[in-house]
């Protein structure tokens, strides 16, 4: 398991949600993703898109304006919506 994480501030929707997307693509099973983002749409969109694609939300801060989202890598368990 390694640890990584995308800068996606000062990016609207879509494009925290491709930049995620594109860097787990990159991910071994288990590894830890983390987001920074400023969008507020992020609270929603990544969890819904993990959900789908099975992966795990482990936390996510807030502080300020600036939204820290947690991820952990499940590869090969996509989930029906």
């Amino acid at each position: 398991m390694s640890e990584h994480e995308i800068d996606a501030r000062r990016l609207l929707c879509p494009m925290p949600v491709i930049r995620t997307q594109d860097k787990i693509k990159t991910l071994e099973d288990g590894d830890l993703l983390t987001v920074a983002c400023t969008d507020p749409g992020v609270t929603s969109d990544i969890p819904a898109w993990c959900r789908i694609h099975g992966h795990e939300i482990i936390d996510t801060l807030t502080e300020g304006r600036e939204i820290i989202i947690t991820i952990r890598v499940h590869k090969n368990q996509a989930r029906a919506p």
